[in-house]
């Protein structure tokens, strides 16, 4: 059985656990003052950076992998064929 109180769910600066991460976030955010980072696509809150960007990598993986195939980007983005078309523009001759 997983235990309610993990500790992913407990406060860092004092000795507060928690049963979910929404409530650590509001403690946070109240008793600490601190900045609470959101992630841009679906709003989720998270105390640290390092916490958003692993949730980024890990519920948004398939978005960001679309993103790096080269195949999803139109031709006009390849560089081999702006270079070749910049370069048709000028003659070798003098």
């Amino acid at each position: 059985m997983k235990n309610p109180f993990s500790k992913k769910n407990d406060c860092t600066q004092c000795d507060a656990k928690f049963s979910n991460h929404e409530d650590l976030v509001t403690h946070v955010r109240h008793e600490h003052h601190k900045t609470i980072v959101k992630c841009q696509k679906c709003g989720k809150e998270f105390i640290h950076e390092k916490d958003r960007l692993h949730h980024a990598r890990k519920e948004h993986e398939e978005e960001m992998r679309e993103r790096s195939h080269k195949e999803s980007y139109p031709d006009e983005y390849n560089t081999q064929n702006r270079v070749d078309r910049f370069r048709s523009r000028f003659s070798d001759k003098l």
